[in-house]
């Protein structure tokens, strides 16, 4: 009877144990692909592959993660092409692999999304800042970087702290630029502000000096001396140095640019002539935590590259997202999730050619992975690694710097937290929520044309009407008005009065002195006002 009841519960004891207990355990492989796709030769990519491959081994020989399974990261460049990134996507998803680390490009992102969603495969972006990529359209889409809905509430804030109303903006022609300017005025008409004007550039490459140039001289005949810059390094450059030929980046003018530059100045030492036609532009760059593990890593980066390519902010997103995905994926076997793949039915019915579209299947379990992915609460080399309700990184915030000989200079800082602020945001994290505009601070700028006055940012256009004042050639009370004799100006406590009153305002007005009257006797006031109220034409 012993026996009879023995058997059933060995059997129970090790069936419990088989597909209970140690299904985590053996679920686990000794490998997981993940796939890496990204532009390989440009300053973004070239930085962010050496420290994908660092954070990779970190990972595969640190033994308190994974236990015992190898990450395998195979990379692929999509040259910022929406065409070649979706062929490489394509590629990626005959191999099993559970999530992708990229794309780089915005216009990539678009694209490769629509693969990701069908496959169930997340896409941990460390370098796509387009504020369009909304996780209701690309559920498998999640951003380990600050979207450009931030900075460009950053460059908004700056532009009402420093009193001007209006921007020109120029901009690459592409998803990253266009929806970025898109975000910029949205957030410029939440503070009364707005963009005046507006061209974009376009981003293949090519694009002479001719074009640029064009371009340049219809931003200076318009009113607005604030010009955002938002582009790609090869177009900035080259809009600077033709703007300092055309004299735009002297007394008078204000470049913000947006973060494409920022990380040009941490990984590569510039000319000297390209720094010298950026003097006193400001510079939005992605605020990274200063850390003891920040510290250690860019000491071990400077020994990796001997200090020919510099570490910036995208790099060390990119190490992140590693181990992001790291903790995720043993998360994900702790819960029983299991690597399996199944053919998509709609796939199989559009077999034929060379397309092999029945080798692409769905990851059964991708859900799973994607939900620990954003459930995530760690500290990694950026600070904290954590998603809000709309899956942002939390903390956005941003370093403002000021292009100053051949270096730079901090000004201050902007977090969607505490706003402008000479302090480091995580200062400011742990006191009371105060965005009052009493507290928006920033250090002094040393402007284009090396000043310290604020410029106006404002000129009358030059290709608008001077404005038109109407002044009475007398015969009497002189000292009030008059003509200068032999020549068309006017002199008088009424010219003073006016002139000083025109230098006060906070831009120029340009104007013109017309008179009316023969200076024979006093000219009619009322005739005056009724010519200009019918439009009949005077002398005026």
């Amino acid at each position: 009877m012993k026996t009879i009841w023995f058997l059933p519960l060995v059997f129970l004891y090790f069936g419990l144990f088989s597909f209970g207990y140690c299904k985590n355990v053996s679920a686990r492989p000794a490998v997981v692909n993940v796939g890496a796709l990204f532009t390989l030769d440009s300053t973004i990519g070239r930085v962010a592959k050496i420290a994908i491959e660092e954070a990779v081994k970190d990972v595969n020989s640190n033994s308190s993660i994974l236990h015992g399974t190898k990450l395998n990261i195979t990379m692929q460049s999509s040259n910022c092409s929406g065409f070649i990134g979706m062929v490489e996507a394509l590629r990626f998803m005959e191999t099993d692999i559970v999530a992708i680390i990229g794309p780089q490009c915005s216009t990539v992102a678009h694209i490769v999304s629509y693969v990701s969603n069908e496959l169930q495969v997340p896409l941990l972006s460390f370098g796509v800042t387009d504020p369009t990529l909304s996780s209701l359209q690309y559920p498998f889409f999640v951003r380990t970087t600050q979207s450009d809905s931030f900075q460009m509430t950053a460059v908004a804030e700056m532009v009402s702290y420093y009193g001007w109303k209006a921007v020109s903006v120029i901009f690459v022609d592409n998803e990253y630029g266009r929806n970025g300017v898109s975000a910029l005025n949205d957030k410029l008409a939440e503070r009364r502000c707005r963009i005046s004007y507006k061209s974009g550039i376009p981003p293949e490459s090519g694009v002479n000096t001719g074009y640029v140039m064009d371009l340049l001289v219809k931003v200076a005949l318009m009113e607005s001396r604030v010009i955002v810059l938002h582009v790609s390094p090869s177009l900035g450059f080259q809009v600077f140095s033709v703007a300092k030929y055309l004299g735009m980046m002297g007394n008078g003018y204000v470049w913000i640019a947006t973060d494409w530059l920022a990380y040009m100045l941490d990984s590569a030492s510039l000319p000297s002539d390209t720094l010298e036609s950026m003097q006193g532009v400001l510079v939005l760059r992605q605020h990274i935590p200063e850390s003891d593990r920040k510290k250690n890593f860019l000491s071990r980066w400077k020994n990796l590259t001997g200090g020919s390519l510099g570490m910036n902010s995208y790099g060390l997103y990119a190490y992140d997202s590693v181990w992001l995905l790291a903790h995720a994926i043993e998360s994900f076997f702790n819960q029983g999730g299991k690597i399996s793949f199944s053919n998509d039915s709609r796939l199989k019915t559009m077999e034929g050619g060379n397309l092999h579209l029945g080798a692409m299947s769905i990851f059964d379990d991708g859900m799973l992975l994607l939900g620990n992915i954003l459930q995530s609460n760690l500290v990694g080399l950026t600070g904290p690694l954590k998603f809000n309700s709309d899956r942002s990184l939390i903390h956005a915030a941003y370093d403002i710097i000021n292009v100053i000989g051949t270096g730079f200079r901090m000004i201050g800082y902007w977090s969607n937290y505490s706003g402008l602020s000479k302090e480091p945001p995580e200062t400011l994290y742990a006191q009371p929520f105060n965005r009052s505009s009493t507290i928006q601070h920033l250090h002094s700028v040393i402007w284009p044309g090396e000043t310290l006055s604020k410029p106006r940012g404002w000129v009358f256009p030059n290709n608008g009407k001077l404005l038109k004042i109407g002044v009475p050639n007398r015969a009497s009370y002189r000292e009030f008005v008059s003509k200068v004799r032999g020549s068309d100006m006017f002199q008088g406590f009424c010219i003073d009065v006016f002139t000083a009153a025109v230098n006060l305002l906070p831009y120029a007005v340009p104007y013109q002195f017309v008179a009316f009257g023969d200076g024979h006797k006093n000219p009619s006031y009322t005739q005056l006002v009724d010519s200009i109220t019918t439009g009949v034409s005077t002398t005026l």
